[in-house]
């Protein structure tokens, strides 16, 4: 018969290596990510008490075809043009809904407009 000599006791495998792995990992990843705000959009509530609307109504929808102006279909390389003879100055408030689309294209819109100079968004669901 066969002598394979005497049965070793098996040794449980060590945890710390992967302990050690995970915690260097852990600790990369700290290191490696941001935490800050690349950029802010400040807005306005639409529930925040305030005065009395002032002007003509001043809607923007965003939808996943493109845009709306007081309800009607705009180009967005004409909201603009459109927009201007409805407000008296940047400060008048525009009203920013959105019905489609994503919150990228609603981040774009509202940078557009506050490039154009106009201050005061106020985002509705």
């Amino acid at each position: 018969m066969f002598s394979f000599g005497a049965a070793r006791v098996r040794r449980r495998p060590s945890l710390t290596p992967m302990i050690d792995v995970v915690f260097l990992l852990l600790v990369f990843f700290m290191l490696a990510s941001r935490f800050g705000h690349e950029a802010e959009q400040p807005l306005a509530l639409a529930a925040a008490p305030g005065g009395q609307w002032q002007g003509p109504p001043r809607l923007i929808d965003l939808e996943d075809g493109g845009l709306r102006l007081n309800g009607v279909a705009v180009p967005s390389a004409d909201l603009l043009a459109q927009l201007a003879p409805l407000m008296a100055t940047p400060t008048d408030p525009v009203i920013l809904r959105a019905r489609g689309g994503t919150v990228q294209d609603l981040v774009t819109l509202s940078e557009t407009l506050r490039d154009a100079g106009i201050t005061q968004l106020v985002v509705v669901p």
